[in-house]
């Protein structure tokens, strides 16, 4: 049996979970990974055995631009500190899965450097799709290039490339040798080239035919990335939005359709569940109704497939997208501050895990509904006395449910009481049941105690525990915005580049990918910093009286897109 049939993932983005600035502006690294091992027994208490870290590597701002697939980002610290963490998570039953974002990079990137400087004599030029030496691009190159959806930071790698092929094979080996991976998800994978993975999947395997391979999928036939040719697994986004608009829209008739559904067209590919991550409104701002959240990790637990919480939600944290911005989805957190043990639904999740540990019915046990109407929900994992009962009811009231099971020894749980074999169940409102038979043994291990933290890395606990203090306070809660301590003078004024109808053209040319510095290279100057509020404004003023006011960092092709208004010009 594959160790992912059993896994219950974590997921963390370590750049905002640690604190890391926004902007990697260079100089020596900050061990802001090391306080993850604080994390540690908080992840055994939940039974996680699985951590999915976002990326990692060298990059210029949110990690997906990457400059140095063979050095941690020095905003997070060392290779020699991510080792040390990742030894200290197998030391505690924890596996490693990390991101691999291939499809394309940074424009730091060495090989895309190598172009800037030399032009077509770059022997990389060839690295790279669709380069154009007849046009250009906003960042005034003499070259154009395709890029991830149109956003010119992200630069697409020729990936039938044997050249390129084998640099990252060479950086994933890397990874397998110096970390010990357990698994690799590949961003943006319905972009890749199927070839691409054939070949890194006979390369990963022949070195450790264990190593799980999932693929970030969004739309489509999920087995068409996920076969014994190419990917073990992919994201589960079709449920992902069931999940929870089944309880906003109080029809239950949608994620079971999705279940059964998958179960005809997917049979025996285990797909990578979630309620929220690093792209998406967290669980608590997507839900109408916060009683409910129990009743979505329930649900997310006992469907087919293999499921993940991402970092912060089990403390039934908030946030969504702001002007396009993923800032609010990413918040650096304290684990000293989150409280776990006066949290309901923290304990509610610890809970759900012992329980998932326990019983093998929920990780790879056949699926059935027994029943579905608007508000409740009960489908079965497993056989005989094996199986697994997962009861729903989204309702404010309570409701009588079937519940075809026979004997004696029937428990839910997620509370411990008895379920007497009568051939239904009375669910209360806004609950969750997992029923099944369980021995005296296995209720005893629901409640026990996690065995103690083991450190690889030969840390103390008192070291573990003040790792997370380590972080400076203004990095522990970073938000990737300018951070202002006082409001500054503003910018002397500048002869004007453009007329008040020029630069709205130059604005229609920006696109979502802009940051601060970025502007600041369009416009060929930095702007002056305000406050208004808790928004921070920039602002530039050309002679002749034009003004550009832009709020945040600026997204402004996607403000624009959904009509939010991001920036204003004053004549």
């Amino acid at each position: 049996m594959s160790w992912e049939q059993n896994a219950l993932f974590y997921h963390i983005y370590p750049l905002g979970l640690c604190g890391a600035p926004w902007e990697n502006t260079g100089g020596e690294p900050v061990s802001r990974i090391r306080c993850i091992h604080a994390w540690i027994p908080h992840l055994k208490r939940m039974h996680v055995n699985a951590v999915y870290f976002s990326p990692l590597w060298e990059s210029g701002t949110h990690g997906y631009d990457t400059h140095d697939y063979t050095q941690l980002d020095r905003r997070l610290g060392t290779n020699e500190d991510f080792a040390q963490l990742c030894d200290a998570l197998h030391a505690n039953g924890i596996r490693v899965v990390i991101d691999g974002v291939f499809n394309h990079v940074g424009r730091g990137f060495f090989a895309f450097q190598d172009v800037l400087k030399n032009g077509q004599n770059s022997p990389y030029c060839s690295w790279f799709c669709n380069l154009w030496f007849g046009g250009s691009n906003r960042f005034g190159d003499p070259f154009s290039y395709e890029s991830w959806h149109g956003c010119e930071e992200l630069v697409k790698l020729n990936l039938k490339n044997n050249d390129v092929v084998n640099y990252l094979e060479s950086a994933i080996l890397g990874w397998m040798d110096q970390f010990h991976i357990d698994g690799i998800r590949f961003d943006a994978a319905d972009c890749i080239d199927h070839d691409f993975f054939r070949r890194i999947r006979h390369t990963i395997k022949q070195k450790n035919p264990e190593c799980w391979l999932m693929g970030e999928l969004i739309h489509g036939n999920y087995a068409q990335f996920a076969n014994p040719e190419m990917l073990d697994s992919s994201t589960n986004y079709e449920c992902w939005k069931g999940i929870w608009s089944s309880h906003n829209d109080k029809n239950y008739f949608e994620i079971n359709y999705a279940m059964n559904r998958q179960q005809d067209i997917y049979r025996g590919l285990l797909l990578y569940n979630f309620a929220d991550n690093h792209d998406v409104a967290r669980l608590a701002t997507q839900l109408r109704d916060r009683r409910h959240l129990p009743l979505v990790y329930a649900l997310l637990y006992a469907m087919p497939g293999i499921p993940s919480v991402y970092y912060g939600s089990e403390f039934g944290i908030e946030g969504e997208k702001q002007q396009g911005s993923d800032a609010n989805l990413r918040p650096a957190l304290d684990i000293a501050e989150m409280h776990p043990e006066s949290n309901p639904l923290t304990q509610f999740l610890y809970r759900l895990g012992a329980a998932y540990a326990l019983k093998p019915a929920l990780h790879t046990g056949s699926f059935r509904t027994v029943e579905v109407r608007n508000q409740q929900l009960v489908f079965c994992r497993g056989e005989g006395d094996d199986a697994v009962y997962c009861v729903l009811n989204l309702s404010d009231q309570p409701s009588g449910l079937p519940l075809p099971i026979s004997g004696e020894g029937w428990c839910d749980l997620l509370t411990g009481n008895d379920v007497a074999a009568t051939g239904g169940i009375e669910a209360p409102a806004f609950s969750a049941m997992w029923i099944a038979k369980a021995t005296p043994e296995e209720r005893a291990a629901l409640t026990a105690e996690p065995e103690p933290v083991s450190d690889a890395a030969g840390f103390t606990g008192a070291e573990i525990g003040n790792m997370q203090q380590e972080i400076p306070a203004a990095d522990r809660h970073f938000l990737p915005q300018p951070e202002q301590t006082a409001e500054p003078e503003p910018a002397p004024e500048q002869p004007a580049e453009m007329t008040a109808a020029e630069l709205v053209w130059k604005l229609s040319l920006l696109d979502r990918c802009m940051t601060r510095e970025k502007l600041s290279e369009a416009f060929g100057k930095e702007p002056a910093d305000k406050k208004e509020g808790s928004n921070v404004v920039y602002e530039y003023t050309f002679d002749g009286g034009v003004t550009l006011r832009l709020w945040g960092d600026p997204v402004l092709r996607a403000a624009l897109q959904y009509g939010d208004r991001a920036f204003e010009i004053l004549l």
